[in-house]
């Protein structure tokens, strides 16, 4: 690998100073970081133009699951090196619900075929729930042996609270697995507080050891959560999503806590990956009068020493892992590199396109509109019948009380009160299909579907009709998995139209990823989304990824499963 020197403004994080400087780079490592201060004839040769960027560490998602870009590993690092990402640590909990232990060695070995830094944890919790069908299970043996793993950074996220705070047997087993292997255990607890929260926290088969056994949580959407797990000695990462947005509810706290926080993703759909990633969040803390240290504290240091990633901080002997940015306010990126490559440059990613294979599991037949009634077993009048609420730029969701619309003895949609019906379709095994009531998606005519649908990725639709409900979900199964749309009536045409009722958008790998051309994905995600808002009147920011989570069974209050309603706060169905 060539030797290459570096000269710009030197943000030196640690000691909070910005000096020129000079960064020697070879094979790969940092071997000098010299300060120019006009005494060293034979590096003061650079002119003024040479001082103008910023030199600085890349930044780090603390918390992302890929699968949600809809773009496998390697796409994922094209898009996101743009914006000066160099790593990061990634939960492939998606795709272990879906295909187990193999999509977890498909996303790792995937990932290695890029210059980019990947940090995979093991799966906690797959199943998520005994309430729903998924595609596979990781029981403690399993997670102990991807644990045992060097490129097995740590336990993801614990979501089965209640298992934590019950003390179940298989989910402390895995607790202890990655505490005995010194190694962290990721958080996920909404809404926890109190004694709760600190049992959580401190979980473990030895109770008197105290301490931050779970040591991180990026579901918070109140500062209040935030700071009572902060004293307990949590992490904080906060999120900023493509439907969960926690930042201006939590940005505050780094003022005060900045060894304490990370920035995260979480999910990102991959048209918002195009405009941007942790890049972002660097500009609004900035924007709102954060600190810059501790700003760049949270963004690009935190993760590295939380994770013990091998990733470099501009420290002689370090993985040149750096980027240059032409400000410190809006933080353009102008160039990225990664162990010294140059992986992207002015708004251009420099990493190829890898051919992938596919890996899947999907079976179950195509629907019939009749398999999507719902017949009133309620024989008196008036009644009320749960409803979800779901909630723009949030994953919790409301349960409201309706009076239902009646036609022919069935419960129906009722567009004009925004009362639309959920499904959820077992893709695992062919079954009855699951249905509620929803508000606030908006849909005026038609239906979308997806085959991503967290935790377990069955198919879930949301509609105004029977008939574009079925539509929509029979392109998914037809494809093996996507995010589709159908209306009743044509549409405009334009790309991704499958015909002139229907667009899909197939993810072939898993139902939750596809191996093309990333930013072909992203173009092409953008024009269903931009259908569905307005063709058929869909009101939410991001009405995809927020469908996606309304079967996500461990965020309350009311979601959808394969097999019912399910209540998030008494974790039972409704």
């Amino acid at each position: 690998m060539n030797s290459f020197i570096i000269i710009g403004k030197f943000v030196d994080i640690r000691q909070q100073k910005i000096y020129p400087a000079e960064v020697k780079v070879e094979n790969g490592k940092i071997i000098s970081v010299y300060p120019i201060d006009g005494t060293r004839p034979d590096i003061h040769r650079a002119t003024i133009q040479d001082y103008e960027n910023f030199i600085l560490p890349g930044f780090i998602d603390a918390h992302v699951h890929v699968e949600s870009s809809m773009l496998i590993p390697s796409e994922f690092a094209r898009l996101a090196v743009v914006h000066g990402t160099v790593a990061t640590v990634s939960d492939p909990h998606e795709i272990a619900n879906v295909c187990g232990m193999k999509g977890v060695e498909f996303m790792i070995e995937n990932g290695k075929t890029v210059p980019f830094k990947f940090y995979f944890g093991a799966p906690s919790c797959v199943p998520a729930t005994t309430f729903e069908t998924a595609g596979a299970t990781l029981d403690s043996n399993d997670v102990e042996t991807l644990l045992k793993r060097d490129d097995i950074k740590y336990l993801s996220e614990m979501m089965n609270f209640p298992g934590v705070l019950n003390g179940d047997e298989e989910v402390m087993k895995k607790i202890s697995a990655a505490h005995h292997l010194n190694k962290p255990v990721d958080g996920h607890a909404p809404g926890l507080r109190g004694l709760d929260a600190k049992k959580y926290i401190q979980a473990s088969p030895n109770p008197s050891a105290g301490g931050a056994v779970i040591s991180t949580d990026h579901e918070c959407f109140t500062s209040e959560e935030a700071l009572d797990k902060l004293k307990y000695g949590m992490q904080i990462i906060i999120r900023e999503g493509s439907a969960a947005k926690n930042f201006e509810a939590l940005i505050d706290l780094l003022n005060d806590y900045p060894n304490e926080i990370m920035f995260c993703s979480d999910d990102k759909h991959p048209d918002s990956l195009v405009l941007g990633h942790i890049n972002q969040l660097c500009a609004r803390a900035i924007a709102k009068g954060i600190d810059l240290f501790k700003v760049l504290q949270a963004a690009c240091i935190n993760p590295v020493l939380h994770y013990k990633l091998e990733v470099g901080l501009l420290r002689e002997g370090d993985p040149a892992d750096f980027i240059l940015v032409k400000d410190l306010e809006k933080f353009e990126i102008v160039k990225t590199f990664i162990n010294g490559e140059l992986v992207a440059e002015n708004g251009k990613s420099l990493v190829r396109s890898q051919e992938s294979g596919i890996i899947n599991n999907f079976s179950c037949l195509k629907k019939k509109v009749k398999d999507f009634s719902f017949p009133l077993t309620i024989h008196h009048s008036p009644f009320t019948i749960p409803v979800i609420e779901a909630l723009d730029g949030q994953l919790i969701t409301n349960k409201l009380l309706v009076t239902p619309k009646i036609e022919n003895g069935n419960m129906v949609c009722d567009p004009e009160r925004d009362i639309l019906k959920i499904v959820v379709v077992n893709r695992y095994h062919d079954a009855p299909v699951a249905k509620s009531f929803i508000k606030n998606f908006g849909l005026k005519k038609g239906a979308i579907a997806s085959s991503v649908a967290h935790d377990s990725h069955n198919i879930v639709a949301v509609g105004a009709d029977d008939e574009s409900i079925c539509r929509a979900v029979n392109l998914v199964i037809e494809k093996q998995g996507g995010v589709s749309a159908a209306s009743p009536q044509p549409l405009t045409k334009r790309e991704g139209i499958e015909d002139s009722y229907s667009m899909l958008l197939p993810l072939p790998v898993a139902g939750l990823m596809s191996n093309e051309d990333g930013y072909k994905i992203a173009a092409q995600y953008t024009a269903i989304d931009k259908m569905v808002k307005e063709e058929l009147g869909a009101t939410l920011a991001s009405p995809f990824m927020t469908l996606s989570f309304m079967a996500l069974l461990v965020i309350p209050h009311l979601k959808l499963s394969d097999k019912g309603l399910f209540d998030g706060d008494r974790f039972c169905f409704a």
